[in-house]
């Protein structure tokens, strides 16, 4: 932000503003979604041979129950944001508020009911938020127009900075019932690995705050980032990390192409249930939380169909659905009035009337 923006900040110019709206949650509606395999990855793994250094293929859930008696082909994943804590009202809110002290914007502070207000407005775009938010107040005054953008980007840096501190203290609780969930769920043998890697604050935020579970409790957790995905074996293969160390271009090429078939096969799948005959092709995003759920199946030792995703997010369980993973949402003040029509389950939280391990276990999603 340039020195006039800086000395601009300190005061707005009121505005009248409009009156925030009450959210509501509507109830879920639970479909089918796209069925997915991966056989052509395993193939070009086997099409390596003996002596290659490629990845080795995902191990399948034990059909037998080990000591504790997990049951079979399961194994469990969960986000991070909207699943472990509320971000979205215990931190970025109040990140936002730090931000515009520290900007000496004293006119501005938002408080739940405008928040939630700005995230209904602006579909959780957050830049739009802050727009939509001076529009409704005013600007800073002596702000040129052309430097709003710069403007809202310094807003973002510093409210980053601050949730980054939020996410390791008290002021960032976990989720009231998770800690117990999360035992359950250990306690009956399932494998668990957290996903850190497509928050929408960062891996940095998403691992500070998993770290609130307890040294015990990670030790018996895999968590999943970007690291983690990169060295998996649908990472390796689809991402192109380490693929061709120790192998001839052959082989890569066989690989890759095998990758690709793989993703046009999941396209075209998709296509055919949605009874559309236009080329589906992902973004780039999309294909990064797919990698982060197959990863995350490989590290639980179970194919995707097998896994159940509790998620907090929409591109999570659009992401499951194109996979065929099962997915159950657990709201956050972010997604209270969102719907998601693929999802087994749409829960308000962890225990009691909302999601159990008996629950999971029985899969009785309502």
């Amino acid at each position: 932000m340039s020195a006039a923006t800086a000395a601009a900040a300190a005061r707005c110019v009121p505005l009248r503003a409009s009156p925030p709206e009450t959210a509501k949650s509507p109830a879920s509606v639970p479909t089918s979604s796209a069925a997915s395999a991966s056989a052509p990855l395993r193939a070009a793994a086997v099409a390596a041979g003996p002596g290659r250094r490629f990845p080795a293929p995902p191990l399948r859930c034990s059909s037998s129950s080990p000591e504790n008696s997990a049951p079979p082909d399961l194994g469990l994943l969960l986000e991070v944001e909207g699943v472990l804590a509320d971000v979205y009202r215990f931190g970025n809110r109040q990140a936002f508020n730090v931000a515009f002290r520290s900007l000496g914007l004293d006119c501005a502070n938002w408080t739940e009911p405008i928040y939630a207000d700005l995230v209904r407005k602006a579909r959780g775009d957050e830049e739009r938020m802050l727009a939509i938010f001076f529009d409704r107040i005013g600007w800073p005054a002596s702000l040129p127009t052309s430097e709003k953008g710069t403007f809202i980007k310094s807003v973002l840096r510093e409210k980053l900075k601050a949730l980054e501190e939020f996410s390791g203290s008290d002021s960032l609780p976990l989720r009231p019932g998770v800690e117990k969930f999360i035992d359950d769920v250990l306690g009956e043998g399932i494998p668990l690995a957290i996903l850190a890697t497509y928050g929408r604050n960062g891996e940095k935020i998403s691992r500070s705050i998993a770290m609130k579970l307890g040294p015990e409790r990670i030790s018996k957790i895999k968590i999943v980032g970007k690291v983690e995905v990169e060295e998996s074996f649908y990472g390796q293969l689809v991402l192109g990390k380490g693929v061709t160390s120790g192998l001839d271009e052959q082989l890569v090429r066989e690989a890759q192409k095998a990758a690709s078939a793989e993703k046009q096969r999941i396209a075209e799948e998709v296509a055919s249930i949605l009874k559309l005959s236009v080329d589906i092709t992902a973004s780039e995003s999309s294909d990064k939380v797919i990698a982060a759920l197959r990863a995350g199946s490989e590290y639980v030792g179970c194919d995707v169909q097998n896994c159940v995703l509790v998620a907090g997010s929409q591109s999570g369980v659009l992401a499951a659905e194109r996979i065929n993973m099962p997915c159950i949402v657990v709201r956050s003040s972010f997604t209270a009035r969102a719907e998601f029509h693929s999802a087994k389950a749409v829960m308000d939280g962890f225990g009691d009337t909302d999601l159990t391990v008996s629950k999971l276990l029985s899969k009785r999603w309502s």
